[in-house]
């Protein structure tokens, strides 16, 4: 009778866990099935096509980025504005593989769960999709880009909405380059959203994560005088910066971006901690963005030598960042330590948004402690205060950092610039880079100008309708 017993409730346990995985199945199936629908190996079910009856994608000012038209897609009127776009809206193809009609290609052509892609037109429903960037910002940034490959992104890091996503180089939507062998070499990575699956070497624009080290574990690093001679052996080999600074404050080491000042940091601070501060900042992860996790940066100084590390400190050795990644931190410092997750897909409208539900991934995650985050912010400001000027960015009050990544067989290095405008109807964060672009002021410096210029007027417009 117990073994009997026994057998029942082994019966009943395995008969659970069965109900219970079917249940599960079938939850992942309901609420996943137009995302499997959406992947690339899938194209022969959504197709190259079948956008032909798609429904529209608009821009936060409900200007049509792309519509299909008596059977045909096209996109906006303007040929810049299509370039601009291209990574956040695609094309025809799943070429672009995180672009909006390649991810929710099944939302957007009115994918059916028990028809699936079969059902008659008639009988569709196309749903439009609403993005949050902002179509003028786009083009703005893509001039001044003006075909050379880099990235430019900005977002409000007080709502998470993307105002500006821009990848280069790029082609026209409308009518697609052949690619071949001849060629191939004119569109290598085009394909890719640099913004959101690039990452380089980030130069100084790095000294932020070790700036934000020596604020968190030197007590008097405010305090201390440093001094630069252009030229200092660290390690058995030179450590050079691009000036002579004489003896200098730690504050204006940061606005002067003085790499001797820095390696010495980075040396006095050591592996450990900076690897620490590295990897809490997000450098080592991946951050989701609308359903597209950004490439990872890269900070590993375990078989470093003592120059090495040095350098480290300074941007160069090992280091890569993504542009993205970089905006989010930026984010994250001006919104006192914790970032809200960005995201381009307008889901003012979507199920659970409107029952009040935080989706995984929305929660905001803290960067680094606020007391850092405030100096950091303070140091960023004296940048662009005491060094550059604040007429760069047209009135908005902005702090930021920018870099010169050096990538050595003989290129040009990668021009950077990232921060974050202190305005309170205008918190954006943005990073701009030009690859093998050059200095990082003079090159991405204008990049971000553009955007942030453009971005400003267009929250202020939204403000006021």
């Amino acid at each position: 009778m117990k073994r009997t017993l026994q057998r029942s409730w082994l019966i009943m346990l395995v008969a659970l866990a069965f109900l219970c995985g079917l249940g599960y199945f079938t939850f992942l199936l309901l609420t996943n099935c137009s995302d499997w629908v959406d992947q690339a190996y899938n194209g022969h079910i959504s197709g190259s096509g079948g956008l032909e009856q798609a429904g529209a994608v608009y821009d936060r000012n409900g200007e049509i980025l792309a519509q299909s038209v008596d059977g045909e897609r096209v996109y906006h009127q303007d040929a810049d504005t299509r370039e601009a776009l291209l990574h956040i809206v695609g094309d025809n193809s799943l070429n672009i593989s995180t672009s909006v009609q390649s991810m929710y290609r099944s939302q957007l052509t009115g994918y059916n769960f028990i028809w699936g892609v079969g059902m008659p037109e008639t009988l569709k429903t196309h749903n439009d999709i609403r993005l949050t960037v902002d179509a003028e910002t786009c083009k703005a940034a893509y001039e001044v880009l003006d075909g050379r490959d880099g990235a430019c992104v900005v977002y409000n890091y007080k709502t998470g909405e993307v105002i500006c996503s821009v990848s280069s180089k790029g082609y026209d939507p409308q009518a697609p380059p052949e690619i071949t062998e001849d060629n191939q070499d004119e569109y290598e990575g085009v394909y890719l959203d640099h913004v959101l699956s690039s990452s380089y070497i980030p130069g100084s624009i790095f000294k932020i994560v070790t700036a934000a080290a020596a604020i968190e574990n030197i007590p008097d690093i405010e305090s201390r005088t440093f001094y630069c001679a252009e030229k200092e052996e660290i390690g058995g080999s030179d450590v050079t910066c691009m000036e002579y600074h004489g003896e200098i404050t730690f504050k204006e080491a940061m606005a002067h971006s003085c790499n001797i000042v820095f390696a010495e940091l980075a040396v006095e601070l050591g592996a450990d901690k900076l690897t620490q501060t590295a990897e809490k900042m997000g450098i080592n992860s991946s951050f989701t963005v609308s359903g597209v996790e950004t490439a990872k940066g890269n900070y590993d100084v375990s078989n470093a030598n003592t120059n090495q590390l040095a350098w480290s400190g300074v941007g160069q050795y090992d280091d890569m960042v993504n542009p993205m990644q970089m905006a989010i931190i930026c984010g994250a410092i001006a919104n006192g330590g914790k970032t809200k997750t960005p995201y381009f897909m307008d889901d003012s409208t979507s199920f659970f948004t409107k029952l009040g539900i935080t989706l995984p991934g929305t929660e905001e995650d803290e960067l680094v402690s606020p007391s850092t985050a405030a100096k950091l912010k303070e140091l960023m400001r004296y940048t662009i205060s005491d060094y550059y000027g604040d007429g760069l960015f047209g009135g908005l009050t902005v702090c930021a950092k920018t870099g010169t990544g050096e990538t050595g067989e003989g290129k040009e290095p990668n021009a950077w610039m990232v921060g974050f405008s202190t305005d309170e109807d205008c918190p954006l964060a943005f990073a701009a880079v030009v690859e093998h672009g050059g200095m990082g002021f003079s090159n991405a410096g204008p990049v971000a100008r553009a955007a942030m210029i453009q971005a400003a007027e267009s929250l202020k417009a939204s403000a006021v309708s």
